[in-house]
Parts: C-alpha cells; structure tokens; sequence
C-alpha cells in the first residue's frame, strides 16, 4: 500500500502539471479606446475617446425646442435626408440626388457633383453648375424645391416636385 500512495501521489501532480504545461493562454490584445463622432448640422464631425468622457447630457425638450426654433422636435433629423433621393425636374421627368454622409452630393441629371448643408430641418444642396436644391418635409412626405443659379434659398423656387428617398433605411 505504501508503493500505491508514493506512485499514486506524483502521478496525481503530474497529471494536474501536464495539461497547464501545453495549454496556451490567448494573447491579451490592446485595442483602441472606444470613440464618439459627433456630427454637427453644417456637416463637419469631431471625436472624442471615450476614455476622456465624463457624461454625456442632452438638452431637455424646451431647450432643444429653443434652439430650432418652431421647428422643434418635428423637424427630420440631419441623417434622415442621407441616401438616394427620387426626385422631379419640373417638368415631369425624374432623376436622382444622393447625399452622403460627409456633405458631398451628386445629381444624375448631368452628372453634376454637389455640397450639402443641413440648416432649419432641410437638405440644401449647392451644385457646382451654381443650381441649388432643397429637400424639405411637406406634411407626410417631402418635396424638393428647386433654385436657378444666382438665387437664394429664400426666393420663389423654379420648380416644387416631390421627393422620395429610395434608400431602405436612412438614418
């Protein structure tokens, strides 16, 4: 019995030290601290790690409502107007406008590439041809108002079509 217990107990270790001497323990890996972009309405972004977050606040429902005037909560966010918009040229063809995310746009008709802003709850759209667009909402939908080159956003439109975007799930 003596021989059983002095084999038995450095087999037992043995058995318990072999398994730890092949197993590998993953690598640990540093990775990037986590980030926020901030994307503000002219179109330009700014990021912040985390890491140097303290908290986040939000303005309550009548300050956000003060600083966008009557539009308030009803206005489409800035990601809502990103995509493929179906749109009119007035004279009752349609074509394309897509918004990117980064304030480029481009239109089909022409091949013509763009600026965009999103000021008041509306896409503006400056075209290098000096042609401006607006897509802005109408009741349930939205409606893109077209402007001639040396107008403004503020004078009578050329023309008023609607306006659908054509992608599955704006932001």
């Amino acid at each position: 019995m003596p021989k059983i217990v002095n084999v038995a107990g450095p087999v037992a270790m043995l058995c318990l030290l072999v398994p730890s001497l092949f197993s590998k323990t993953p690598p640990s890996t540093k990775s990037a601290p986590a980030q926020i972009v901030i994307v503000f309405k002219d179109g330009h972004r700014q990021t912040f790690n985390l890491s140097e977050v303290a908290r986040v606040e939000f303005a309550s429902t009548s300050e956000a409502a003060g600083d966008t005037g009557a539009l308030g909560s009803t206005a489409p966010s800035r990601g809502r107007f990103i995509g493929k918009w179906e749109v009119g040229d007035g004279a009752g063809n349609n074509f394309f406008i897509t918004l990117h995310d980064d304030g480029e746009a481009m239109r089909s008709m022409g091949d013509v590439h763009g600026k965009w802003v999103y000021v008041e709850g509306e896409a503006r759209v400056t075209w290098d041809d000096g042609a401006q667009d607006a897509i802005r909402k109408a009741g349930t939908g939205y409606k893109k108002y077209a402007y001639e080159s040396g107008k403004s956003f503020t004078d009578m439109p050329a023309n008023v079509t609607s306006a659908r975007n054509t992608t599955l799930r704006p932001i």
